[in-house]
């Protein structure tokens, strides 16, 4: 099928590639169904394309290889709402916040995009009681600097 997205025009994806949020996402309701798109030649960086809004799509990047120490558990209900039923199946997604230039861009940490790849659901889980916020530098040692 063919969508309209943010950064990359008109592409083709296939349906049983799509990403379904059974809640929406937080602020987007509405916004069922996404599609997972390579943003950079590496792999790093990825798009959160809605199906159903062109103009609604989300950076992300998988946070590890940025912060090796980040970790969480995911509650039974989110657990349940993904229907996760290994560890295997889960992906997890950081949104990004650009900047310009970029190196001082942020990744939100608070609220994960959290994906069962297997069964091609999401969520984004928002964290409470954690130390992550919503903003933390994507290459603080540029910051430093």
């Amino acid at each position: 099928m063919k969508i309209e997205t943010k950064y990359h025009g008109l592409i083709d994806v296939q349906k049983e590639e799509l990403v379904r949020f059974p809640n929406g996402l937080p602020g987007f309701l509405e916004e069922k169904k996404f599609a997972v798109i390579p943003f950079s030649e590496d792999g790093t960086f990825f798009i959160l394309q809605s199906v159903q809004t062109p103009e609604l799509g989300f950076v992300l990047t998988n946070p590890f290889p940025f912060f090796p120490d980040y970790d969480f558990n995911l509650e039974n209900q989110a657990v349940d709402a993904l229907e996760l039923d290994s560890s295997e199946d889960v992906t997890v997604y950081a949104v990004l916040t650009m900047a310009d230039p970029f190196l001082l861009t942020t990744a939100n940490l608070q609220a994960p995009v959290v994906m069962n790849m297997k069964k091609k659901i999401g969520k984004q889980v928002i964290l409470t009681g954690s130390p992550y916020q919503t903003k933390h530098n994507l290459f603080p040692e540029t910051i430093a600097k």
